[in-house]
């Protein structure tokens, strides 16, 4: 492959689908077709390329996305092809943030299944021209027609047919070309390699002449210059149609709809061309903005070579053991050896190599220039979402965004001599996955790690272990609860003592009373006796707020509670600090057991969003986790449903919520205040 492209032959594109709709198939074939692999793996047998985890190969879904590129009809199309499942929506997220185009790839039995929704939602937020793929046409129960309804129905999208299947399920036998009206047909012995035109059959004529003039009529509806022609009745001949179909696609008019079936080797040539001719090129796409850090003016970069530098980190791993950034650059050239600017942080790296990936292995080079999606060693400060720029023109690109980890869980190592090496290892790889967190909590003592689900962090404990060797133990992470107050008391204690042969004596009389939740703890002085000094004083503050680090029900922390101080009892010579700090402790001790104390738990802020039809249910549900629904909104066909719930009744929710609702709704949450257990 040639070392350097036109830019208006490069094609930026990514895969994207639910899981199980055959993205990585139809990955595979297209690296075969292009010549990029000599051999089809499939993901049934682990054998996928771009699937190359070995968490990837048991499971055979997609986890982390993998960039590839190969050579098609003298253009370079540069994929990622990202994950499915909802656990790794934001590797998609990522991804369309670097992105030109993506090809949608449906089941044509499922249709439009919720992680498509989400991930098409996603591209739109970005506005990546998408092109769709209605795949699995050979399996039982395959419809078309009812496919491309459903991207009308669930997506708003405006599809553009431009294939029809010729046959269905096992009689599925190739497709209709309605752009060169002409049937396509491939060969079994060649592996799908070879293929032939033949004219429509007779069976079809009737119905591929009334789809092309729908898609004439859909055409015309978006270009003024066709809908002339089309009312004159002349010739709508490819070379006219094409420019017209692209140029509606790039502004995000339509979405051209392709169909086959990738596991037979059907379908996948034409997509190919549909990828050159439909979706953008980095030249295509409006310039990339951003801001100078210092002034805050917006600025914004053509993909050009000879322009300032200006490139996006969008993926960070770590490659036995070492750390390897995936860059787009958007402007500008970057060589190896050269030395880049980090804006965000405001320090100079040095670019040790460059690759070109293809899934997990590389090809060294050495220059990258606007377009292109690449690898970088070396970069030892930068992290997902920074900007690489020269330090004479610098730009701060608008970084990503992700979502807040759902769900936690707790572990620990199987050995204790392995603790230092589980957190290194987490922090490695809360530096390569952002919607990875870990923490160890100053109560319980435990690590606690969170994710955005269940099979998320199931994959993170295997990748210790595989990857790390650490062996850990897991378990549900405890809750941490709160005490309080219930009445307002009054209390005097006399602490009086002999040690080491010298008295020590201190009197203190308190009040507490109950404040309102998330005031937190006061301390308040009215205390009248001229003796008292400030010295003391402080001693006494010292020991109400030592004795409200540990409450007298289960041990935690005392919130919201004022203790006043009435007076104190002074013996010359024998009250000192100590003695009043002790006293102080003792005072607030025994006040709280009078005072009723009550146990609180962590209540959760949660927003989800549910489809309408579904939102009776997840009440009914949050209804049975003791939680409080504060409201309900509506925001086109999903229903926001805000609540307030424990904590110890969310563990597990993800799932709860993917089951209610055919797996179409997502949640967040975050903790909100603490209340009555």
């Amino acid at each position: 492959m040639a070392a350097t492209l036109n830019l208006d032959k490069t094609r930026n594109i990514g895969i994207i689908a639910h899981i199980d709709a055959g993205k990585t198939t139809v990955t595979e074939r297209i690296l075969y077709y292009t010549g990029r692999v000599h051999k089809m793996g499939e993901v049934h047998d682990g054998e996928a390329t771009m699937d190359w985890m070995q968490e990837e190969k048991e499971r055979g879904i997609t986890i982390t996305s993998a960039v590839t590129s190969c050579p098609w009809k003298g253009h370079r199309v540069n994929i990622i092809d990202t994950p499915g499942h909802v656990d790794f929506t934001m590797e998609v997220e990522r991804s369309l943030r670097v992105l030109d185009g993506a090809v949608g790839v449906f089941c044509a039995v499922g249709g439009v299944e919720p992680q498509s929704e989400t991930v098409w939602h996603q591209a739109d937020r970005y506005r990546v021209p998408k092109m769709a793929f209605v795949n699995k046409l050979d399996r039982v129960g395959a419809d078309f027609f009812r496919a491309v309804h459903m991207m009308e129905d669930r997506l708003g999208a405006v599809p553009l047919v431009l294939q029809l299947p010729w046959g269905a399920e096992d009689r599925f036998r190739g497709i209709i070309d309605l752009l060169e009206m002409r049937a396509i047909v491939w060969e079994e012995e060649t592996l799908g390699a070879e293929y032939e035109y033949v004219p429509i059959p007779r069976e079809m004529a009737e119905e591929a002449q009334e789809y092309r003039e729908r898609m004439l009529e859909t055409l015309a509806d978006k270009n003024d210059a066709i809908m002339e022609k089309y009312l004159a009745e002349e010739e709508l001949d490819p070379g006219v149609l094409k420019p017209a179909i692209r140029r509606a696609t790039i502004r995000l008019d339509l979405v051209p709809v392709f169909c086959g079936s990738a596991l037979r080797n059907k379908g996948i040539q034409p997509l190919l061309d549909g990828i050159v001719d439909f979706l953008p090129s980095p030249m295509d796409i409006p310039p990339v903005k951003g801001h100078h850090p210092a002034t805050g003016k917006e600025e914004e970069r053509r993909a050009r070579s000879k322009d300032p530098l200006a490139a996006l980190a969008f993926k960070v791993a770590m490659d036995q053991g070492r750390k390897m950034t995936y860059l787009r650059i958007y402007s500008g050239t970057v060589k190896a050896g050269d030395t880049v600017f980090n804006v965000g942080k405001g320090t100079k790296e040095k670019v040790a190599r460059l690759l070109r990936m293809h899934s997990n292995k590389r090809e060294r080079i050495d220059q990258a220039s606007a377009g292109e999606i690449v690898a970088a060693m070396g970069l030892k400060a930068t992290t997902t979402g920074d900007t690489l720029c020269t330090e004479e023109a610098p730009i701060l690109l608008e970084p990503i965004r992700f979502n807040d980890p759902v769900i936690t869980m707790a572990v620990e190592p199987k050995r204790v001599q392995d603790q230092d090496r589980l957190l290194d290892s987490l922090a490695k790889l809360s530096e390569e996955d952002p919607t990875f967190r870990f923490k160890t909590d100053e109560e319980t003592g435990q690590i606690v790690i969170s994710g955005m689900g269940e099979l998320h962090l199931e994959i993170i404990v295997g990748r210790l272990e595989r990857e790390f060797s650490v062996e850990t133990s897991r378990g549900r992470p405890q809750v941490v609860h709160r005490e309080t107050i219930s009445l307002p008391v009054e209390h005097e204690e006399i602490f009086q003592r002999e040690l080491g042969g010298q008295e020590h004596f201190a009197g203190v009389r308190v009040a507490l009373s109950p404040l309102e939740r998330a005031a937190g703890n006061r301390f308040v002085d009215r205390c009248e006796n001229p003796d008292l000094t400030e010295e003391l004083l402080e001693a006494i503050r010292q020991g109400v707020s030592e004795a409200a680090n540990a409450g007298v029900l289960m041990g935690y922390p005392v919130i919201d509670v004022e203790t006043a101080l009435l007076d104190v009892r002074i013996k010359e010579g024998a009250s000192g600090e100590m003695a009043f700090r002790v006293a102080a402790a003792m005072a607030f001790k025994n006040a709280c057991v009078k005072a009723k104390p009550l146990l609180l738990e962590p209540i959760m802020a949660t927003e989800i969003l549910v489809p309408e039809e579904f939102t009776g249910e997840v009440i009914a549900d949050l209804n049975a986790r003791k939680g409080k629904v504060e409201q309900i909104t509506s925001k086109g066909p999903v229903q926001v449903v805000n609540a307030r719930v424990p904590l110890a009744r969310m563990f597990g929710y993800s799932t709860a919520l993917r089951s209610l609702s055919q797996g179409r709704g997502t949640f967040t949450m975050h903790f909100s205040h603490y209340d009555q257990a």
